[in-house]
């Protein structure tokens, strides 16, 4: 009889496998035998739980997804003002967990696959949704609703900008950097808006 909660190691191993392999070998050459091999159990197992390598990605993503909202919701909870919430969903899309090279690795197969798998679409659209409105919803408290939505995409476009951009370097993860990056982009964008208020 199998043990209470092995099911869920299982799968926890095979997503880690899943990130750890496609940094490795890229999605293309990724099989779920390899996966499987590296988490330790048998490719039936692996078929059995997730069916094939599209859906095995699939809830590798849902995974990073669900740590990726855990995170920033923490974050949310801590920061005290609209600035400072901002500074909270560009801090937390570059977490040490997530900006890092295997899940970068992963996130770009994620992406790619995305435009032709319907269910990864889905998924990535409810994440740039969920980011854009965040965004929106605390840069309004410095601009109009329009110049607010405006904003958000080109917040929302810089970070996804700077994790393809680390995803097709060899050179190490700069954190720091990244979220400078964007950070400098939104402070810019504020304080233009102040600017035309005063005229």
């Amino acid at each position: 009889m199998p043990k209470i909660g092995m099911e869920a190691e299982r799968r926890r191993s095979l997503i880690s496998a899943t990130v750890d392999a496609i940094h490795e070998s890229g999605y293309c050459d990724v099989t779920i035998s390899k996966i499987a091999k590296r988490a330790g159990v048998s490719g039936g197992l692996a078929h059995h739980y997730f069916g094939s390598k599209d859906q095995l990605l699939a809830a590798t993503m849902r995974h990073l997804l669900k740590d990726l909202g855990t995170g920033l919701r923490k974050r949310l909870r801590e920061a005290e003002t609209p600035r400072a919430r901002i500074s909270a969903i560009i801090d937390g899309n570059f977490s040490p967990e997530q900006f890092r090279p295997a899940t970068i690795a992963a996130w770009l197969a994620f992406y790619v696959q995305s435009r032709t798998n319907d269910s990864n679409d889905r998924l990535l659209q409810i994440y740039a949704a969920r980011l854009a409105s965040n965004l929106t919803f605390n840069l309004r408290h410095f601009m109009p609703q329009g110049e607010a939505m405006r904003i958000a995409e080109g917040t929302a476009s810089m970070i996804d900008g700077v994790w393809i951009r680390q995803a097709l370097r060899n050179s190490p993860v700069d954190r720091e950097a990244a979220i400078c990056l964007v950070e400098d982009y939104v402070e810019t964008q504020i304080a233009h808006h102040r600017n035309q208020q005063k005229h």
